[in-house]
């Protein structure tokens, strides 16, 4: 090889000119931008991630469970507390959701096969297919004005027939716009694409609103439907990576084929472990948050904006006459919340009380209201 010749040469022709996944991390008095959960880990639950890794710390000399056992029994435990029994068997984990999804467009992405999304939805879906050779369709959600975010069985299904996906991506609750999915869309996409392995991507399922359906009751004897979770956001572990599904066990076993070794550490299986064993405690701030969610829907109507309703931790609004100059001024004023690229549109992640209070105020300083009323 010319010694002359550059990085970018070099480089995949497909990565050529594409810019790095990368929320902004600043150093801002309310951050409210990746959907964390702005909530610490309770005291209780910090003795005992504590206490864990410090039992298995004497034997780091030797390499994890590779099988991820005992945590794959209790994350299946934690998914049946909803009613739906799900097995060891049926469960993966890695570090976040993202290697998760990884993983299954590994085993069954790939060169010459092709991943549909219905955006906007969640951005790493299409960076994590495009990564594995796989060629991303960008399919489409509703038409501009009422119901402009929502999906509907007519439209899903017209469009898994034009393009025969190997693998479709659903997202409920949906990241950004917070909407959910009636489980009929699921399950019209999934006859309508006898080929493909439908992922439903539940991160925020903790956060619905009651009555919002989980695409875990869909999962007996639908053998090509993965239904992904999450710990970093309800269970405010963002710092722990560790993400999950649920599938067929025959969808475990082919992810078998394309981890890598040992890919879970022991510190990681312990620390998800102690947070499992006090799974109530850790989720004791879902209803706190919720309702933070629910006061920025009622306080951005109030400032005359329009935020779409949400059953997840977060809010997107919009008819912003410039989103990206609205972000900066928010910034400016110590807030820091998510473009996510939609014009006229941002998005903000429901946390404490304060952290509420603040993001109204530097909204209604930012923004010309539309009515005068106060957040």
């Amino acid at each position: 090889m010319d010694p002359r010749t550059t990085v970018e040469a070099m480089l995949r022709p497909d990565l050529r000119g594409r810019t790095a996944y990368g929320a902004p991390q600043l150093d801002v008095p309310v951050a409210l931008n990746t959907n964390e959960n702005s909530y610490p880990v309770p005291p209780v639950v910090v003795e005992a991630i504590a206490d864990a890794v410090r039992a298995v710390a004497a034997g780091l000399n030797r390499y994890p469970d590779r099988e991820f056992t005992a945590l794959r029994t209790a994350l299946a435990a934690y998914l049946s507390r909803s009613g739906t029994p799900v097995g060891p068997g049926a469960v993966w984990a890695g570090n976040g959701s993202n290697e998760v999804l990884l993983h299954l467009l590994q085993a069954f992405g790939g060169p010459g096969r092709t991943a549909l999304g219905f955006t906007p939805a969640y951005s790493m879906h299409p960076i994590i297919t495009t990564t594995t050779g796989t060629t991303w369709v960008d399919g489409l959600r509703g038409v501009e004005g009422a119901g402009a975010f929502d999906l509907d069985v007519a439209s899903a299904v017209a469009q898994v027939r034009a393009h025969r996906p190997d693998v479709v991506f659903l997202c409920s609750p949906n990241n950004p716009t917070g909407t959910a999915l009636g489980l009929d869309v699921v399950v019209a996409v999934h006859d309508a694409a006898p080929d493909a392995l439908v992922v439903v991507d539940e991160a925020y399922a903790e956060f619905a609103r009651p009555g919002t359906p989980s695409a875990l009751t869909l999962l007996a004897g639908r053998p090509r439907l993965v239904v992904t979770r999450t710990m970093s956001k309800a269970f405010a572990l963002a710092g722990g990576r560790l993400g999950y599904l649920a599938a067929d066990p025959a969808v475990t076993d082919a992810l078998r084929l394309v981890r890598m070794p040992y890919h879970l550490s022991t510190q990681t299986q312990a620390v998800a472990l102690a947070a499992l064993e006090h799974a109530d405690l850790m989720l004791e701030t879902v209803g706190a948050i919720k309702e933070q969610r629910d006061r920025l829907v009622s306080g951005l109507t109030a400032l005359g904006l329009d935020p779409v309703p949400s059953d997840a931790n977060f809010v997107l609004f919009g008819t912003l006459e410039d989103a990206r100059a609205t972000w900066q001024e928010l910034l400016d004023r110590g807030v820091l919340v998510r473009d996510v690229g939609i014009p006229h549109y941002l998005r903000v992640t429901a946390g404490t009380p304060e952290e509420t209070t603040r993001f109204l105020e530097a909204v209604a300083a930012a923004v010309p209201t539309r009515t005068g009323a106060a957040p």
